[in-house]
């Protein structure tokens, strides 16, 4: 694990944090025993599906975010604890690199003990805002849930915005193939913003087997300054378009997700959830008003 402190400002902190593909691969098949029981692949039981077998049908990142639930927090206590920093409230995570072979990067930006002194306290004045569950947000953390465990199904038509492709593609700067731009059968969220800007965007329409040309200009800062600013052609074959299949919010679903055996105790629990994380949400920020109000 490697780390860097990016930014310190007043008492707020950004970790810039490095995990090692073998570790990173290590949580992804922890994350895959733990849900491999979710899955239903034809010719297989429930739960015996193999992982790749999962990952061709659900996407190459289905195991990547309970992977990141599981690795990040180690990591980031690690990291903490190698710059002696005293958090006072969970981090803000923003994954920067993940992928399969690759290092995970992300950065971690957390509010942090300040060193202060005291002004006068006593009669301090705060407004305190209060931060109410709503049935919307319930729905929409649903709704989430069910695009998480969607499935990847194999259609024969001409890609949309939303459908995953598989390709393969070849870049080109003028007549001369540049290092890093080949990959052969490489998954792609069409709509994901994962490839360089305007790439998804000109697949759409593409039939499976169609060869496609894709024109775009890399951005002045990416990170290779030998294409930085450069215009690029990739000759691009679509060989497969998949679409989501969305799960029924059922009780089924219920349990295939969760530890609860009807969607209603689902609901229920995402709900008080989410009524601890709003109080902790209130009492942090009431708390920072009041510190800002000491020192300030």
């Amino acid at each position: 694990m490697n780390s860097t402190i990016v930014k310190k400002e007043n008492n707020e902190v950004t970790l810039k944090i490095e995990v090692s593909a073998e570790i990173f691969e290590k949580s992804v098949e922890k994350a895959y025993n733990k849900m491999k029981g979710r899955f239903n692949i034809a010719g297989f039981r429930k739960g015996k599906s193999p992982r790749k077998l999962i990952q061709l049908h659900y996407g190459e990142g289905v195991f990547y975010d309970e992977a990141i639930n599981d690795i990040c927090p180690i990591e980031f206590t690690k990291a903490v604890k190698e710059y002696n920093l005293e958090p006072v409230d969970r981090p803000s995570l923003d994954i920067i690199e993940v992928g399969s072979g690759k290092n995970l990067v992300f950065t971690a930006t957390v509010t942090v003990k300040p060193e202060v002194t005291l002004g006068e306290y006593k009669g301090i004045e705060v407004e305190k805002k209060e931060y109410n569950v709503k049935e919307e947000d319930v729905v929409k953390e649903l709704e989430a849930l069910r695009e998480k465990n969607a499935r990847l199904i194999s259609v024969e038509r001409s890609v949309q915005d939303g459908d995953t492709v598989i390709i393969d593609y070849t870049g080109f700067t003028g007549e001369e193939q540049f290092e890093g731009g080949t990959a052969q059968k490489q998954t792609l969220e069409i709509g994901s913003g994962k490839f360089i800007p305007g790439f998804e965007e000109q697949l759409i329409g593409a039939n499976p087997g169609e060869d496609r040309e894709v024109k775009v200009v890399f951005p002045e800062e990416y990170h290779a300054e030998n294409l930085a600013g450069k215009e690029a052609v990739f000759k691009t074959t679509v060989h497969e378009v998949k679409e989501k299949e969305l799960p029924q919010l059922d009780d089924e679903f219920a349990k295939d997700v969760s530890d609860k055996d009807t969607l209603e105790e689902l609901k229920t629990d995402i709900w008080a959830n989410m009524e601890k994380t709003a109080k902790i949400k209130t009492e942090r920020e009431l708390k920072d008003a009041v510190i800002e109000k000491i020192v300030g």
